[in-house]
């Protein structure tokens, strides 16, 4: 049993290393912002959900019970779509350009940019001093 555990531990870790390496991968080779976001909220999360289980399973076989794997597991499970929706929604509120082969540009169109109070506040501000 002792080293069915072991095997377990080790797939999980080397599973985990692969998915952390690939999510590393894509975000220094993908050409623009709105993809290269992708590498490390997809990717490296579910790699690092793996090295976390392996490292369950490890202090579990060896009767030390923890809650510290666990709760790091649900917080980055929680934290990184969180995160990548905030950093999606600032470079679309900054109106950054992406290229030409981002997939998914009619939802980054003029309907999904927020508008600015500033500008709100100086229409009505012209307005009202228009009709005086």
């Amino acid at each position: 049993m002792e080293q069915f555990l072991e095997w377990v531990v080790a797939f999980f870790l080397l599973l985990g290393g692969s998915f952390v390496l690939i999510g590393s991968i894509g975000l220094t080779r993908m050409p623009d912002f709105f993809m290269r976001l992708h590498g490390p909220t997809k990717a490296t999360t579910v790699g690092m959900g793996g090295i976390l289980l392996g490292a369950i399973f490890f202090f579990s076989s060896h009767g030390s019970y923890s809650a510290h794997e666990l709760l790091i597991t649900i917080f980055l499970l929680i934290t990184a779509p969180i995160s990548a929706h905030m950093l999606i929604k600032a470079a679309i509120h900054l109106e950054l350009k992406p290229i030409d082969k981002t997939t998914g540009l009619e939802n980054i169109g003029d309907n999904a940019v927020i508008e600015k109070p500033l500008d709100k506040a100086v229409e009505k501000s012209s307005a009202t001093n228009g009709d005086q």
